[in-house]
């Protein structure tokens, strides 16, 4: 099994990270390929920065298509997942409809914690366009840039925590999508509050795109 991730932007340090990420999910058996979209922003925050990284981002997808059976975009915004879809023969999967279908899986509703506010408007219509608002009780900001994640990640996960035990007091939930791809980072820094599942977008993403590779025919 071969899958393909490729990431948005242009910081090569979140690249191993996401590959790292996928890599446990999905098995010692599947072969990860995770190029990094040079011409894109060193983050993607919000729509301008998801808009100026999808030349590259499909730029990377065609030349690399070949060599796997699926491919993931490596942005929780899933920059540019329908024009991905349009132009490859393989399942391509975004990191945030992964999230949120994995977070369904644990029944009732879901909130999601995300980077800044910025990036809340963007996560709030594709839960729209996936039909998912329904089961999302609310989208957070946790105040924490995202290449903080890289650079400070025991600050950063301490600002994401706190954003993590206000949605489970407040938004009655039973799984908290974490807003980042960044973020799998952290994850052993991170606490998931009692009677509440953390989704880990890279872990989710990785883990249905083998499912889909082995389904198609």
């Amino acid at each position: 099994m071969r899958l393909l991730i490729v990431n948005p932007n242009a910081t090569e340090a979140m690249t191993r990270t996401i590959a790292r990420g996928a890599q446990a999910a999905a098995g010692p058996d599947v072969a990860i390929t995770a190029p990094t979209n040079r011409d894109g922003p060193p983050a993607i925050q919000g729509a301008e920065d998801g808009a100026a990284s999808v030349p590259g981002l499909l730029a990377l997808l065609a030349a690399h298509a070949g060599e796997a059976d699926a491919a993931i975009i490596g942005c929780f915004d899933d920059t540019g997942l329908e024009a991905a879809r349009a132009a490859l023969a393989i399942p391509v999967l975004g990191l945030g409809e992964a999230a949120f279908l994995a977070a369904c899986l644990h029944g009732g509703r879901f909130s999601v914690v995300t980077t800044l506010a910025v990036s809340v408007p963007v996560i709030a219509e594709n839960l729209r366009r996936y039909a998912l608002d329904g089961r999302c009780a609310r989208v957070r900001a946790s105040g924490v840039p995202v290449l903080a994640l890289e650079q400070t990640p025991e600050a950063a996960a301490a600002g994401v925590n706190a954003e993590i035990a206000r949605a489970a007091a407040e938004d009655g939930v039973r799984a908290i999508v974490l807003g980042c791809a960044g973020m799998t980072g952290i994850m052993a820094r991170l606490t998931a509050p009692p009677g509440v599942r953390l989704v880990d977008s890279t872990a989710a993403a990785a883990a249905l795109a083998v499912a889909a590779a082995r389904l198609v025919a």
